[in-house]
């Protein structure tokens, strides 16, 4: 992990190589579940999404597995917990 600070805003979004990011860092909840969910259901195909949050979103597990979504936690910043979703297929 490194430590980078936050350069993007809460509720941002952006594409980079390794799928659409999201920044879900201080929003209070249930914010951060509702901006991952919404973007799932906007995206025209199924890409990997990378989240960036503050916490481990456990009551975002089980809606993921009802719409077909993993998630795995991976390195993130110091003080960040990401995650990678994916569509299973």
């Amino acid at each position: 992990m490194t430590d980078t600070p936050i350069t993007r805003q809460p509720g941002e979004h952006w594409n980079d190589a390794d799928g659409v990011h999201i920044e879900v860092r201080g929003l209070a909840p249930p914010a951060p579940f509702v901006q991952i969910i919404r973007l799932i259901e906007s995206l025209p195909v199924a890409s990997a999404i990378i989240v960036h949050h503050d916490r481990d979103p456990l009551p975002l597990y089980d809606e993921l597995a009802q719409r077909g979504w993993s998630a795995r936690r991976i390195e993130g910043d110091a003080g960040e917990f990401r995650l990678r979703l994916a569509k299973d297929f």
